[in-house]
């Protein structure tokens, strides 16, 4: 039973970088990946591409041939591919169980109104996939109370659209510490709490917020988020390890992935690993990490790193072996972490 993320979020979010990360990622933990772009206006993808959407139709031969512009003709692209699904499916048969990323265009309007994008998930899901749909939202927007609360909004409209198992996901966290200072801490904002607390910085953010006419509208705004409460945000630092194992670690929980196909539990050195508890991050770690200590906490990694790289090329020397097939990874390939004693798999019956 093969696996796969769909990858969606605006642009900007970082949904190609996020690909060619978790793409690396992936190799160095030894489950074997690929990734499909699905977005018909990325010519230059940043990763290795297993299966384009532009050998079947790109934007600019879209937006010439039928006089659309390029948010029309992204929508057009799709309701193409979703007619002409006969040729996603004979790729992905290709590519066999491999573990699928879906590098999705990133208008917004695709997977929060338009059907032909969830309608192919759902095609997929019909070939036997087990999806888990991961949407990326930049970090940037916790620093404005009116973004933040557009996020939530789209974040909440996209989970209702897709109707699939859903992640959202606030990129770029390592940037943070960049931008003025957070009214609250994190996890306030992951976890989606008392959003009325965030009222007088909304209020304080433009005078016309702090229009009377705009109160009723804010409030009805918070109690739709609130009552459905279905938002919340996990974070990502997608050059950083721990947070990358952090990340993952949801998604197989999410996507069922940590407890195999019938035949029994998946990458087994990673399984170790994820009941172990190893790459698990408190969300009070993540704001020490990124925000209230970023600083130490890289001072202290480029030392790790210069003493990891210097014991690497003392083992070099012994071993009469280069340093460049020595994987950032290789410690979980290095022998069977201690056994927690449980196992997972599912029994047959």
């Amino acid at each position: 039973m093969p696996f796969a993320q769909l990858v969606i979020g605006p642009p900007g979010a970082g949904k190609s970088t996020y690909c060619n990360g978790m793409h690396q990622f992936l190799g160095a933990i030894g489950r074997k990946c690929s990734i499909v772009n699905l977005d018909p206006a990325n010519d230059k993808t940043s990763y290795p591409c297993a299966l384009d959407v532009r050998d079947l139709v790109t934007l600019e031969e879209v937006m010439s041939e039928d006089h659309l512009g390029p948010n029309g003709g992204i929508l057009y692209a799709l309701e193409e591919l979703e007619e002409n699904f006969d040729w996603l499916e004979e790729g992905l048969k290709e590519l066999g169980d491999d573990y699928i990323l879906f590098d999705c265009p990133g208008q917004v309007e695709i997977f929060t109104h338009h059907s032909s994008l969830r309608n192919i998930f759902f095609k997929i899901q019909k070939l036997g996939y087990r999806l888990v749909v991961i949407h990326l939202i930049d970090s940037y927007n916790l620093t404005l109370p009116s973004m933040y609360i557009s996020a939530l909004l789209l974040s909440l409209r996209a989970m209702l659209q897709m109707d699939l198992p859903h992640l959202n996901v606030l990129t770029k966290i390592d940037n943070l510490s960049n931008y003025a200072p957070l009214p609250f801490n994190l996890d306030f904002y992951t976890d989606v709490q008392d959003l009325t607390y965030l009222l007088p910085h909304l209020e304080a953010e433009s005078s016309r917020l702090s229009h009377e006419k705009f109160g009723p509208l804010n409030n009805a705004i918070i109690d739709l988020v609130e009552e459905f409460g279905l938002v919340s945000f996990e974070t990502l630092a997608v050059e950083d390890k721990k947070s990358m194992m952090n990340l993952l670690r949801v998604i197989d929980r999410a996507s069922g992935y940590v407890f195999g196909p019938a035949e029994g539990a998946n990458d087994s050195v990673w399984q170790i690993a994820v009941r172990e508890g190893l790459g698990t991050m408190d969300i009070r770690d993540i704001q020490e990490r990124w925000i209230d200590a970023k600083d130490v906490y890289d001072e202290k990694e480029l030392k790790e790193l210069e003493t990891e790289a210097k014991a690497r090329e003392e083992a070099a020397q012994t071993t009469g072996k280069g340093t460049d097939n020595i994987d950032d990874y290789d410690e979980f390939a290095r022998g069977p972490l201690p056994d927690s004693g449980v196992k997972v798999g599912i029994s047959k019956k």
